[in-house]
């Protein structure tokens, strides 16, 4: 599991006394909202889990794991859920989203935390984007209810070429992953900037890129 590390934090606004830790209490479920509020981007279905705080999906300034460059360039969060899926010791429940969510657009996932896995990640790709991602970090879950902002990264693993050719989903229909990286190390996504097929007036963006409400459910 040694590339599952630290994720970025992008819980900018936080409500309730975090969850204690108490192993003989049942899980305790939550209801995660999470709406889109870019004026031109589609996130593709967005992974959660709960876990140990000692994991998650990447570090800033470090090379993205090839589960998460899947992700952040395809959308499939095939890899990374295997790889949550091989670590039953640190990683207590996962979740998704189903389908696309576009501006302005909410889904709500319900996922169950205990004991030492009261930690949350979330990741899905914008897209029309060569590599970026939205994710909320390492973040301890509340008590009882929480509000939040998320940011956008880019994963580093593709340039960002703004070529159709290299960007999947609805608006482009191109490859979802391409040969070649980018810029080696996962940072704070720049936007779009109109180089290429991508209108920035469209599809630019000023971070946060979601809002997520958390309810304890039971």
């Amino acid at each position: 599991m040694k590339r599952i590390v630290w994720i970025a934090a992008a819980a900018l606004i936080a409500g309730g006394p975090a969850l204690a830790d108490n192993p003989k209490k049942g899980p305790r479920a939550y209801d995660v909202t999470i709406t889109n509020i870019t004026p031109g981007q589609t996130f593709t279905p967005i992974l959660a889990a709960t876990h140990k705080s000692s994991i998650s999906f990447f570090k800033l300034g470090d090379q993205a794991s090839p589960e998460l460059a899947e992700l952040a360039e395809s959308g499939s969060t095939a890899g990374l859920e295997a790889l949550l899926a091989s670590a039953p010791n640190l990683v207590f429940d996962t979740a998704k989203t189903g389908g696309l969510l576009g501006p302005g657009e909410s889904m709500t996932i319900n996922i169950r935390a205990q004991g030492q896995f009261v930690q949350l990640s979330l990741a899905g790709m914008l897209i029309p984007t060569n590599d970026s991602f939205v994710a909320v970090s390492n973040m301890r879950l509340p008590n009882r209810s929480g509000v939040y902002t998320a940011i956008a990264y880019d994963a580093g693993s593709e340039f960002n070429d703004e070529l159709c050719d290299n960007i999947p989903g609805p608006y482009c229909g191109g490859a979802g992953l391409s040969p070649g990286s980018g810029e080696g190390f996962v940072h704070v996504s720049s936007g779009v900037h109109g180089l290429a097929d991508l209108d920035a007036g469209t599809f630019d963006w000023r971070n946060p890129v979601a809002y997520i409400e958390i309810r304890r459910a039971r």
